[in-house]
């Protein structure tokens, strides 16, 4: 029988960063991941404190992306791998209205850290009215993040590559097959429908497509933003997306996302580039957009961890520490993320 303090069920960021949250205090635990593509490790990876449509920002994200740097370092120091990229983005400007309004808004004290008032042109992408810098943005490398995280559990034992199968809980003596447990925290994104524990939270299915692609001539290590993300990835290869669908769960690649995408990378690039992959995931959303924190009623030592949503990286740190502080300090949950709000 193997004993443990956790465990953990779920392969995103909310999972990992909960997880990492252990290995800091030094807690036992195993993560159960199953093998396959997540709205976490198939997105762009940005981190970016700003709502690019609007030129708004969100409560406390200054402090929450130097919390998601230190947390990088730390993960850094045991997994051997540095997944930041510390490219900011260059939000590509559709008329010269939108200049104005950039400026306009970074005279905001809320805005004035992030929006850079000095605009740029960039050789080899189509932009006539320039570019906006966004401060403080950066990326991570996110296939490197995940397979060094699940490499570095490997290594010490604490990762399960299979799915959870929520049936096999003995409530009554704790234990998972040959786990003993004292508290299982659940971070399964969409897939908590299936859980009958925690199934009826308020998650809203988000449905994004991103490509991957490959431009002839281009040759840009930039990050842009338009309508969409253009990144460049490895192998010449760039990422291009993401949709947001909250009406099609079906399991299939949709033409008019396709569409979507392509109408908009044309405005940055033209016509002259061709589609590697096309591919699509789930993102668990809420209402608020803001994530969902919650005890179980009967089953005191089960914790739910979901609705990151689309800024999942940004605030998967933020809201890790504050799930772990209300399990093991008994601090109260933050109220824009109690599970019952």
């Amino acid at each position: 029988m193997k004993k443990v303090e956790y465990i953990i069920v779920g392969g995103g960021f909310a999972a990992l960063f909960f997880a990492h949250r252990l290995i800091q205090e030094g807690i036992s635990f195993i993560l159960f991941a199953e093998e396959g593509k997540t709205a976490s490790n198939i997105s762009a990876g940005m981190v970016n404190p700003v709502v690019l449509k609007k030129f708004t920002t969100f409560d406390n994200a200054l402090s929450q992306i130097s919390e998601l740097r230190k947390v990088l370092g730390e993960m850094e120091a045991y997994t051997g791998q540095d997944t930041l990229i510390d490219q900011p983005i260059h939000r590509i400007f559709h008329d010269e209205k939108e200049k104005e309004t950039w400026l306009k808004k970074s005279e905001d004290e809320n805005l004035s850290v992030f929006l850079n008032r000095s605009f740029v042109a960039v050789e080899g992408v189509n932009n006539p009215f320039g570019c906006g810098v966004v401060e403080q943005s950066f990326r991570i490398d996110v296939p490197l993040f995940f397979s060094s995280f699940f490499d570095y559990l490997e290594s010490k034992g604490q990762l399960i590559r299979k799915r959870f199968e929520h049936s096999k809980i003995n409530t009554e003596t704790n234990q998972y097959g040959d786990i003993s447990f004292s508290k299982i925290v659940f971070a399964e994104g969409i897939g908590v429908r299936n859980n009958p524990f925690f199934r009826e939270i308020p998650i809203i299915v988000n449905k994004g497509h991103h490509l991957s692609i490959k431009i002839n001539g281009f040759n840009q290590e930039k990050t842009f933003k338009k309508k969409h993300f253009l990144l460049p990835l490895s192998d010449g290869e760039y990422y291009y997306g993401g949709t947001y669908d909250r009406e099609n769960e079906t399991e299939q690649i949709d033409a008019n996302a396709v569409e979507q995408l392509e109408s908009g990378l044309k405005e940055i690039v033209g016509d002259d580039y061709e589609i590697v992959r096309v591919e699509y995931a789930f993102r668990p959303t809420t209402r608020d957009r803001k994530p969902i924190l919650g005890q179980h009623k009967e089953h005191k030592n089960f914790y739910v961890f979901n609705g990151l949503g689309a800024r999942g990286l940004l605030n998967g740190v933020h809201y890790s520490q504050a799930l772990f502080n209300h399990i093991e300090k008994g601090e109260p949950i933050p109220e824009e993320a109690k599970s019952g709000r």
